[in-house]
């Protein structure tokens, strides 16, 4: 008896990308401060109300260019859409000619192209989806998409950012809390960055470590610019 395939694809890119961007930038940032603040032998308290200002202040801007970036997309979908359908209507045999040259690049010869272009353009919303779709690589976007990737990100980036922040709000002193900060911040990016891994289909522990690796990185940098110049 043949066995049934079954593919299984991954259908949330979007959403997943929204949380790459929140939680990777919530991680690193406030890390970074952090560790550079704590390099300057500042309080915990002063680390906490900094680090506090960042969140709300980065969570807001990622958001909103969250929004924003949807935003443009839709906004440029709709643009060439127009864009189409004026073509389409006025300039017909040159948009035939685009439509048969689809089909040429698919490798289909010029008695193979003709029945397909006329069935194509025998109706203008399929003709115009077809040019949207596959000369210009362009799908709708959901309309929603907007708002939800602003959340998202906004969202992610807050809970990413107090993972590195919260050993400041109980640890007694500032080498304490950076050191435990250190940890905590370290184990949450391997853990993001192999998750990440799972869905780009690269070894799950290589993206572990390239994430831990940068963000250790730039939160090494602050702290030793901070020593440098205290």
């Amino acid at each position: 008896m043949a066995s049934v395939h079954i593919e299984r694809h991954f259908r949330a890119s979007d959403a997943v990308r929204d949380v790459v961007i929140g939680v990777s930038d919530g991680l690193t940032v406030p890390f970074a401060l952090a560790a550079g603040l704590s390099g300057a032998s500042l309080s915990p308290k002063v680390v906490v109300l900094a680090g506090l200002a960042e969140i709300a202040a980065g969570s807001i801007a990622m958001g909103l260019g969250g929004y924003l970036a949807a935003r443009t997309d839709r906004e440029h979908y709709h643009h060439e859409l127009a864009r189409e359908i004026h073509e389409t209507r006025h300039m017909p045999q040159q948009e035939r000619a685009e439509v048969a040259s689809v089909f040429a690049s698919w490798g289909m010869g010029e008695a193979e192209q003709e029945p397909l272009v006329d069935f194509v353009c025998s109706d203008e919303k399929r003709w115009v989806d077809f040019m949207m779709r596959y000369e210009l690589g362009l799908e709708e976007p959901d309309p929603g998409r907007a708002t939800r990737s602003a959340a998202t990100i906004f969202a992610s980036y807050i809970g990413g950012g107090f993972v590195p922040l919260a050993p400041y709000f109980f640890a007694p002193d500032v080498s304490t809390a950076l050191a435990i900060s250190i940890g905590l911040t370290v184990v949450a990016l391997f853990t993001f960055g192999a998750f990440k891994a799972r869905f780009t289909g690269i070894p799950i522990w290589r993206g572990g470590v390239e994430t831990s690796l940068i963000g250790g990185a730039a939160a090494a940098a602050a702290f030793a610019i901070a020593r440098l110049f205290r």
